[in-house]
């Protein structure tokens, strides 16, 4: 059976979803490519948005070819100059122009990458084709030489209602039977990711044409990474210790970040006093051990931290609490994000102007970056600023609301 993320990929701009502004900035780079000032476009965000599907729908609809390679599969300059330098330097001979599309640049990474991100600049700056870029995360330091050479667009999160609509149609398409609250609850599990929502509803509909609410209730039984959700939901709802202690094997978050959704959470769920105590002293010994790992880096304590977090606050209720509750992060979650997305900004414009002034990063954060801000400030010197390190719009953004 052909995969229905193949047979559904966006064929013009009008299939993409949930992508409006972003979608026509791109095809604005492409059409007029020969009249920027920069090569390539470095498109970017969570994976499952349409960032390469959006590529692929916009060649098709003006009639160029897409030269796709992805990042992952070479890690040398010498690689990527023969795959991407040889289809730069070949002119399209069925179609009207072309696109080089560099999927997935987060590939490029560690000791592996032997001068691959300066190959990709370089051809960057030699291509007579528009060069596409993706990424999960630009901002990383070691891609600042890229983001210099790139104009960066933002591919958001896609709301449910938004994979809604994708699911919908693909089941009107598909002959799928659907109750509309179920196809939007599969839409919700999805976590803003297209692409694995239209696998789910495969996997769950292919034994027969029906989406059910059954067959969603076992999708968390599948071996998949779990979600912070369904994670909380095996601690707080069960009163079977062995469901709950592997609760968090398979989260992504880390420890840090579920000790925060715990706590969020937890009064929320449990509502009877003497329970509630028990699931926070459970809870205040997980974090103890959590900190005489940090101070002492005794690793043997992990197991500790997950049998109070799991078993341990399941077993502080006596019975499964029935009420509906909807688990939601905290506050402190997001600004430590936030934190951290800035942090990655303010250090892409130190790397720009430690290459043009042939000091070190680290020197840059400390003697210049405290005065940035204020420096651009006047107008004159922004222009200058903006110019001479050639920043790009979240970077000057940045330095706008910096303090």
């Amino acid at each position: 059976m052909q995969p229905l993320i193949r047979k559904y990929i966006p064929k013009t701009e009008k299939d993409i979803i949930g992508q409006d502004d972003v979608v026509k900035q791109l095809k604005k780079f492409i059409l007029n490519f020969r009249n920027e000032k920069k090569n390539s476009a470095l498109i970017y965000g969570p994976s499952g948005t349409g960032k390469t599907g959006s590529v692929y729908a916009i060649a098709n609809e003006i009639g160029f070819e897409v030269i796709e390679v992805n990042a992952s599969d070479f890690r040398n300059a010498e690689q990527i100059n023969q795959k991407v330098g040889n289809a730069i330097k070949q002119q399209s001979l069925f179609a009207k122009g072309k696109i080089i599309l560099v999927d997935e640049i987060d590939g490029l990474s560690g000791h592996e990458d032997r001068g691959g991100i300066q190959a990709i600049t370089k051809l960057i700056e030699d291509s007579a084709f528009p060069i596409i870029l993706t990424a999960t995360n630009p901002f990383d330091n070691k891609f600042s030489s890229l983001r210099g050479k790139s104009n960066l667009i933002e591919f958001k999160q896609l709301g449910y209602l938004s994979i809604f609509q994708i699911l919908k149609s693909i089941c009107d398409n598909e002959k799928i039977k659907y109750d509309e609250d179920v196809l939007k609850a599969l839409s919700r599990r999805g976590g803003g990711d297209a692409r694995a929502a239209i696998n789910d509803l495969q996997t769950l509909t292919q034994a027969k044409k029906e989406l059910t609410k059954e067959s969603l209730e076992e999708l968390a039984d599948r071996n998949k990474t779990d979600s912070i959700m369904t994670a909380l939901n095996k601690v707080f709802k069960t009163t079977d210790l062995k469901i709950a202690i592997s609760a968090f094997d398979s989260v992504e978050e880390d420890l840090n970040e579920q000790l925060l959704w715990i706590d969020e959470n937890l009064p929320k769920e449990y509502t009877k006093p003497e329970e509630l105590a028990k699931a926070y002293d459970m809870l205040s010994k997980a974090d103890v051990f959590n900190r005489r790992i940090r101070r002492w880096q005794h690793y043997r304590f992990l197991i500790y931290i997950n049998a109070l977090i799991t078993a341990g606050i399941a077993s502080a209720k006596k019975e499964k609490h029935k009420n509906l509750v909807e688990y939601k992060p905290t506050g402190r979650i997001l600004k430590l994000w936030w934190a951290k997305q800035k942090s990655l900004k303010k250090k892409a414009i130190a790397g720009k102007i430690a290459e043009k002034t042939h000091a070190s990063q680290k020197d840059i954060l400390k003697s210049t970056m405290p005065y940035l801000p204020i420096m651009f400030k006047n107008k004159e010197m922004r222009g200058n600023i903006i110019s001479q390190l050639d920043l790009n719009d979240e970077e000057v953004g940045w330095l706008k609301q910096a303090k």
